[in-house]
C-alpha cells in the first residue's frame, strides 16, 4: 500500500516521497489480539480457547483466517491446537524454554558453544546474588533453604539432582526481583541444564560427576548463609567461584561443544 501526501501522483519535481506501509494480515491482527490477552494473564495456562464458531462469530472471519491466526500463535509456543472431537486450542505462556529455543537458534547461527553460556551464566547470577544478600527477607532465605532441602532429598537420583539444582539457581535470581535478569538467567539456565542432564546421563557413574554434584550442594548451602548474614561480597564471590568451577568441564574439558550438537 502506497500512502501519498494529497491527491496529485508525486512526481521528482515537487519533493513528495512515497513510503510502503504494509497492512497487517487479518489473522495477524487476530494473533495480536489473542497473544495480548494471553500475555496479559485475561487468558491463562492451560485454558481452553472458546470454539472455533464463537471465536468466527467474535472477529467477524471466516475459518481459514481465523485457523492461520492460531498458526502464528502455535508458532509461537503460546497455544497448542488439539485434533478430534474434544479438540481445540488450549493456551500456554510463555517460559523460559520457549525463550531459550529461539536464542538458540541465534548462538548456533553464530556457532556459541556451551561453555561460552557458561561464561555467561557466570557473568550474570554472581551479581544478582549480591543484590539479594542486600534485599533479601526472612521468607527468601526459607525460599532457598526449602530449595536446597529438595535437592538434598534427590542427591541419590543425578537427573533429579540437576533439576533440583537448576531450581535453586533461578530461586537467587527470581527472589532478586529483577524480571529482565530472570528471563535472561531462565535463557541461560534452559541451555546450561540440557547440557548437565546430557552429561549425567553419558557419565552419571563416574566418581567425578557425583563429587562435582555434591560439591555444587555444599556451595548452595554456603550461598544461603551468606545471604542471611547480608554478605554481598561474600554471596558473590562464592558464586562466581562456583559456577566458573561448574562449566569447567563444558570450556575445555571433554564437555567443550558447539550448541548446535546439544540443540541438534
Amino acid at each position: 500500500m502506497t500512502v501519498r501526501n494529497g491527491s496529485a501522483p508525486p512526481n521528482v519535481d515537487d519533493g513528495l516521497v512515497s513510503h510502503q506501509v504494509r497492512v497487517p494480515k487479518t489473522a495477524d491482527l487476530i494473533a495480536a489480539r489473542l497473544r495480548r490477552q494471553i500475555i496479559k494473564g485475561e487468558l491463562q495456562e492451560g485454558e481452553s480457547l472458546p470454539p472455533e464458531s464463537a471465536l468466527m462469530t467474535q472477529f467477524g472471519v471466516s475459518r481459514p483466517t481465523l485457523r492461520e491466526a492460531f498458526r502464528v500463535l502455535e508458532a509461537e509456543s503460546l497455544i497448542s491446537i488439539r485434533r478430534g472431537s474434544h479438540g481445540g486450542a488450549r493456551v500456554h505462556a510463555p517460559d523460559n524454554a520457549i525463550a531459550a529455543r529461539y536464542a538458540g537458534l541465534v548462538l548456533e547461527y553464530h556457532g556459541t558453544t556451551v561453555g561460552d553460556v557458561y561464561t555467561a551464566s557466570a557473568l550474570i547470577e554472581p551479581p544478582c546474588a549480591a543484590l539479594l544478600a542486600r534485599k533479601r527477607t526472612d521468607a527468601d532465605i526459607a525460599r532457598l533453604r526449602d530449595l536446597h532441602e529438595a535437592a538434598e532429598e534427590v542427591k541419590n537420583d543425578p537427573m533429579a539432582l540437576v533439576e533440583a539444582q537448576a531450581k535453586f539457581h533461578l530461586g537467587v535470581v527470581e527472589l532478586t526481583g529483577n524480571q529482565t535478569m530472570t528471563v535472561l538467567a531462565g535463557m541461560l539456565r534452559h541451555v546450561v541444564d540440557l547440557a548437565n542432564k546430557t552429561y549425567v546421563a553419558a557419565e552419571a557413574s563416574l566418581p567425578a560427576q557425583r563429587r562435582a554434584a555434591l560439591k555444587g550442594q555444599r556451595a548452595h548451602a554456603k550461598l544461603i548463609d551468606y545471604l542471611e548474614g547480608r554478605d554481598p561480597e561474600g554471596a558473590q564471590y562464592l558464586w562466581r567461584q562456583h559456577l566458573e568451577e561448574q562449566g569447567d568441564h563444558f570450556r575445555t574439558g571433554p564437555g567443550a561443544r558447539d550448541l548446535l550438537d546439544l540443540l541438534g
